[in-house]
C-alpha cells in the first residue's frame, strides 16, 4: 500500500512538468503519442483499482454483518429473549445528525396545541442545520478579513478584470504567433490560381453563397448571375472584392469582410472570377451594364484610331 501512495505522489509531482512540455497540444488530439499517456494509464488503473477494492471490502462487510445478526438472532431464540436488532453505524450517524425523536416517544415532545386532530412537537433543528449556520458565520468573518482587510485575495470585480487581462494577453500571443495576412486589394491581380479558386470555391459553398447566387454562380431570384460579362457593382477582381468585402446592405448582400479573414475574401473573389463565361443551365438575366476590361478597351481605342 505505501508503495502505491508513493507512485501516486510521484506521479502527481511529475504531472506538471510533463504538462509544461506540451505545446498547446490536446489530449485527444493525438492519445498514443501524447507524454502523459502512462500517467494517465497508471491514474485510470489505481482508479479502477480503488472502486473494485471499495466494493468487495463494502460487500464483505455487509455479508459479515448479516451472518452476525443471524447468530444473534438464533442465540437470542435459545435463550427465549426477544431479538432486537443493533441498529446500523449509518443509521445511528443519521440519528446523532438529525437528533429526531422515534414517533414511540414522541408523547415526550408534545405541546398543548391541537388543531383540527393535527399536534405541535417540540422539535430542535438538527444538530447538522446548526453547525452548517454557524459554519456560514465563521466563513463570512474569514471572509471580510481576507478579502477586505487583508486583500490577500480579489474580490469578484478585480477577480474578473486579472482574467480578462488574461484572455486578452492570451489573444494577443496567438494574434502574433498567427499574424493576420494583409490583402492589398489595390495591387490585386487574378490568375488562374486553382489552389486558391478551390479554397474560394469551399468558402463559398460553407458560407451559404449558393442560396443567393447558386452554387454554380448562376444567380436566383436574390442574388444576381456571376457568370456573364453583366455586373451590377464592377466586374473587375477590385470591385468584386470590394462587394464581397464591404456587402450591399440595401440589396440584401452582407459584409462578408467582418466575419471573414481577407485570406477567405480574396479566394471567394478568385473562385467568383473563375466563373466567367461558364454559363449554367437556366442562368438568371443579365442584370447592371456590361463590363469591359480595361485592356479590352485600349485595344478597342487603338483598332478604332488605326481605322
Amino acid at each position: 500500500m505505501k508503495k502505491v501512495l508513493f507512485s501516486i505522489i510521484i506521479f502527481s509531482a511529475a504531472a506538471p512538468a510533463f504538462a509544461q512540455e506540451v505545446a498547446e497540444k490536446s489530449f485527444w488530439d493525438d492519445p498514443i503519442n501524447d507524454p502523459l499517456l502512462p500517467f494517465y494509464l497508471v491514474v485510470t488503473f489505481l482508479t479502477i483499482t480503488a472502486i473494485i477494492t471499495a466494493t468487495v471490502g463494502i460487500y464483505l462487510v455487509k455479508v459479515l454483518n448479516t451472518l452476525a445478526g443471524q447468530a444473534e438472532k438464533e442465540k437470542a431464540q435459545k435463550l427465549g429473549k426477544a431479538y432486537v436488532p443493533k441498529p446500523s453505524w449509518w443509521s445511528k450517524l443519521v440519528q446523532r445528525l438529525n437528533a429526531s425523536v422515534p414517533v414511540t416517544e414522541e408523547k415526550n415532545i408534545e405541546l398543548d396545541h391541537n388543531y383540527d386532530g393535527i399536534r405541535e412537537l417540540d422539535n430542535h433543528l438538527p444538530p447538522w442545520w446548526t453547525w452548517l449556520f454557524y459554519g456560514t458565520i465563521g466563513w463570512s468573518v474569514v471572509y471580510i478579513i481576507v478579502f477586505h482587510f487583508m486583500h490577500s485575495l480579489p474580490l469578484s470585480q478585480e477577480e474578473y478584470q486579472n482574467e480578462l487581462a488574461q484572455a486578452e494577453e492570451q489573444a494577443r500571443r496567438i494574434k502574433a504567433a498567427r499574424p493576420e495576412t494583409v490583402i492589398d486589394e489595390n495591387t490585386l491581380v487574378f490568375t488562374q490560381d486553382a489552389a486558391l479558386i478551390e479554397k474560394g470555391k469551399s468558402v463559398f459553398m460553407n458560407n451559404s453563397c449558393g442560396s443567393c447566387h447558386r452554387n454554380d454562380g448562376g444567380g436566383n431570384n436574390i442574388g444576381p448571375n456571376l457568370t456573364d460579362a453583366y455586373w451590377l457593382h464592377g466586374g473587375d477582381i477590385k470591385n468584386v472584392f470590394a462587394t464581397i468585402k464591404n456587402g450591399v446592405v440595401e440589396k440584401g448582400m452582407p459584409a462578408w469582410g467582418k466575419s471573414m479573414k481577407p485570406e477567405d475574401v480574396r479566394d471567394v473573389t478568385f473562385f467568383v472570377m473563375s466563373l466567367k463565361g461558364t454559363n449554367p443551365e437556366n442562368a438568371k438575366g443579365p442584370q447592371g451594364e456590361i463590363f469591359t476590361p480595361p485592356t479590352e478597351k485600349a485595344d478597342t481605342t487603338k483598332s478604332q484610331a488605326s481605322l
